[in-house]
């Protein structure tokens, strides 16, 4: 069953959020595999920020652990993919409905060419970017 894309702004107390960017409810594909694995495979994000995405993933994984990524998305008519290494921050090792597990991750590798795609791709999706 593959989920239903959505987009929206996640709003928080400005004194009580400790994120540095604001998040967007977004649902991208991503490609993802552990550090030392060749074997790829696919999950979705949840939410993303410039500094780190929420992801459903079905290989379990621990807090502290890196992992690559490659996110897909579109902007206007260009199609981007961009990878970049990730740590894991949280984990929620309940599987979900959908046989995933859910994961806070924040960007540690990303090319600065990456970061910008990604900056200008979630900068588009609202004018008013509001914590």
């Amino acid at each position: 069953m593959n989920p239903k894309p959505h987009v929206g702004i996640a709003k928080f107390e400005k004194d009580l959020e400790k994120r540095l960017h604001p998040r967007f409810l977004l649902n991208l594909p991503v490609e993802y595999y552990p550090i030392d694995s060749p074997g790829a495979a696919q999950g979705h994000t949840l939410n993303a920020s410039q500094g780190g995405l929420m992801v459903c993933l079905r290989e379990l994984f621990q807090k502290g652990q890196y992992i690559s990524l490659k996110i897909f998305f579109s902007s206007g008519a260009n199609l981007f993919t961009i990878g970049t290494k990730a740590e894991v921050m949280w984990a929620d090792h309940k599987l979900g409905e959908d046989g995933n597990y859910r994961y806070g991750v924040r960007f540690v590798e990303i090319s600065d060419d990456n970061l910008g795609k990604f900056k200008t791709f979630l900068d588009g999706l609202s004018p008013n970017l509001m914590v």
